[in-house]
């Protein structure tokens, strides 16, 4: 039975708010240095943003010199919730009013979708004009359940068991809800990572996933080893199969189930014995054909687990061509 970190019962932004505090709490537990890491990366861009502890021996002080100092940064994040863009100007500049000194001062507007440009310039230039007259340092950040959910993606590793168990139910809870828009999925690529699995993935053009991993909706599903996106499928069925009672129970989510995918399936299930992978619920992804590509991580570092792209921003096309040419556009670009 699966555990559901997330309330379901009940719809609405206090829930949803709730819901996106308690997944950042878990975060926190689980490791303060990636929950910081994740609120640098989101929340501040380009500011010098550095809340960790610090450690400091003998800092002279205004009258004497002790002989050791533990300080820490203080910020604020004020977070105003909507389950679609219902924000307005007048309540989101009284918020304003709940910083008060400290270092660092966010709001945060967080939503199903991004806030409509024109409202968000409006927005930003009101917060630009009070912190012009009260002399302080308020950033705007407009973002949406997806976008935070993978923020916090890209800061775990696949070894994080316990938090990748947290967000996917989240994500599940934020499908449930309809926080996440999927009515772009045609234009979504997902990144997985494939290095032990990778050439059994794209010699039978299937890759296999546990079945209580979420993910938000994606046509294009791309596999990843050394620092580089190296093969790129389009999906053409999604298909879930369950070991109950020694027979395995199938379940079409995309597509349809014949002969050859049960085939493949079967095939996938022994490949997993070679890596100790236990396939006995585990979802399918096929796609019609993995191309090989080269759409290197630019940025140090390897990649940490799931990414999404919009495809047609990365290749700043307003439609999409054949797969095939997809995956040579990639080779000519990269990707932090």
């Amino acid at each position: 039975m699966k555990i559901h970190y997330f309330q379901r019962y009940h719809r609405g932004e206090d829930v949803a708010t709730a819901n996106t505090m308690l997944l950042l709490s878990r975060l926190y537990l689980h490791s303060p240095n990636l929950f910081f890491q994740f609120m640098k990366e989101q929340f501040f861009g380009d500011v010098a943003f550095d809340p960790e502890l610090v450690f400091a021996l003998q800092e002279r002080g205004i009258a004497s010199v002790p002989d050791a100092i533990i300080s820490q940064p203080s910020f604020k994040l004020v977070i105003e919730t909507k389950k679609t863009d219902w924000f307005y100007q007048d309540q989101l500049i009284r918020h304003l009013s709940s910083f008060k000194n400290e270092e660092y001062k966010v709001l945060i507007t967080l939503s199903s979708k991004l806030m409509q440009q024109k409202k968000k310039v409006n927005i930003d230039k009101a917060i630009a004009d009070f912190n012009a007259e009260h002399r302080t340092t308020i950033i705007h950040v407009n973002t949406t359940f997806e976008h935070l959910a993978q923020g916090v993606q890209d800061v775990l590793s696949d070894h994080d068991y316990a938090m990748q168990d947290v967000l996917d139910d989240y994500l599940e809870y934020c499908y449930h809800d309809g926080l996440i828009v999927v009515s772009d999925a045609w234009r979504r690529m997902r990144m997985q990572l494939a290095g032990t699995t990778f050439d059994f993935n794209v010699r039978e053009n299937l890759y296999y996933d546990n079945i209580d991993r979420g993910f938000s909706q994606h046509s294009y599903l791309a596999l990843y080893k050394q620092k580089s996106i190296r093969a790129i499928g389009k999906i053409s069925a999604i298909i879930t199969a369950v070991l109950e009672d020694g027979v395995l129970r199938y379940d079409v989510e995309q597509g349809e189930l014949t002969e050859e995918r049960k085939e493949k399936i079967d095939k996938a299930r022994k490949d997993g014995t070679n890596y100790g992978y236990s396939l006995d619920a585990t979802r399918y992804f096929f796609v019609d054909k993995f191309y090989e590509t080269d759409f290197a991580k630019a940025s140090k570092g390897a990649a940490r687990g799931t990414h999404y792209f919009d495809l047609t921003k990365e290749l700043q096309v307003d439609s999409l061509p054949e797969t095939e040419i997809i995956a040579k556009m990639l080779k000519e670009t990269s990707w932090t």
